[in-house]
């Protein structure tokens, strides 16, 4: 199967369990003329406010796209942690193991996007959010066709990866940045890890893409990606030879939450029985329709849109 053979009909179908565990966090976004340098006062041109934050965001992405999305994390019982747990189960997302800590303070993120989609983000990482993912209800992953998580409770993404890998259901890590411990611990329990390029660049110690991704892979992952924006993806197959996949062209208005869209559209092609290439294709897809709204989340597309869009490269 190529990476530009349709996609198989099945999909319009498919409701995978898709089980997301990490990071929510309450978004402020302005919409300035040109992103800041240096101190001073900035005019927004636009301010909104929402749920954000890399795991959640991957949750409402594969809601959009047909999944039964679930999101496990933690968050402070305040006024951003209801409001976040409100608005992913307005998306659909089922938060029933979304636990709001009292004490604790949950993450918040403030986010400046310029005219041309480009951004910049400030992100507290909340506060008093207990470390033990003992409450997981982890019987439940045998009921799951995916997981995901992003590395920011390192402790519950490693008990969810051990139980997805113990019954066989494949698991996606969101490769964002991270101490090198997280992903010394991850990776040889996750089947598919998408690094963000400076990520990977960090983790690996830089050099060829290609040696890059062969230290995630030799660290214990089945396959290791890396997004590369406006560059596509790419990753060592089977072999340990590089593919690529090129993006797709769109008028970008705001890029924030296009990595999260397409890690939560691979879980969900994953879970759908997809293969990597067709999955990435896909993902690539649905972040690139992401794009052209404003938001972390808002556009994350439906299925038929994704689909109806890959038809028209297709096509042309």
């Amino acid at each position: 199967m190529n990476a530009l053979s349709p996609l198989p009909d099945s999909l319009r179908e498919a409701r995978p369990v898709v089980i997301c565990l990490g990071l929510s966090a309450f978004d402020l976004t302005w919409g300035v003329d040109a992103l800041p340098a240096g101190g001073g006062k900035t005019r927004a041109v636009d301010f909104h406010e929402g749920g954000g934050g890399m795991a959640a965001n991957a949750a409402v992405a594969a809601a959009r796209l047909g999944a039964d999305a679930r999101f496990w994390g933690r968050a402070g019982d305040d006024s951003a942690g209801r409001a976040m747990r409100d608005e992913l189960a307005q998306a659909g997302v089922d938060v029933a193991q979304f636990r709001l800590f009292e004490g604790a303070r949950s993450s918040v993120s403030g986010i400046v996007v310029d005219g041309r989609g480009e951004r910049m983000i400030v992100n507290f990482r909340g506060d008093g959010l207990p470390a033990d993912p003992a409450w997981l209800p982890l019987d439940a992953v045998a009921g799951a066709q995916a997981v995901l998580a992003d590395p920011r409770w390192p402790e519950g993404a490693l008990a969810l990866f051990q139980a997805a890998r113990r019954h066989g259901v494949p698991s996606v890590l969101d490769g964002d940045m991270a101490e090198p411990w997280v992903f010394d611990q991850l990776l040889p329990h996750t089947d598919v890890a998408a690094f963000s390029e400076p990520a990977l660049a960090a983790y690996s110690g830089g050099g060829p893409l290609h040696a890059q991704l062969g230290v995630a892979r030799a660290r214990g992952c089945r396959l290791a990606a890396v997004t590369l924006g406006e560059r596509g993806v790419a990753w060592l197959d089977e072999a340990g030879a590089l593919q690529t996949l090129p993006a797709f062209a769109v008028d970008a208005v705001d890029t924030t939450g296009a990595g999260d869209v397409f890690h939560g559209a691979l879980a969900f092609a994953l879970g759908a029985g997809l293969a990597p290439v067709q999955a990435f294709r896909l993902s690539a897809a649905a972040a690139a329709l992401k794009c052209r709204q404003a938001g972390g989340r808002s556009g994350a597309p439906r299925l038929g849109d994704a689909l109806t869009f890959l038809q028209e490269i297709q096509e042309h």
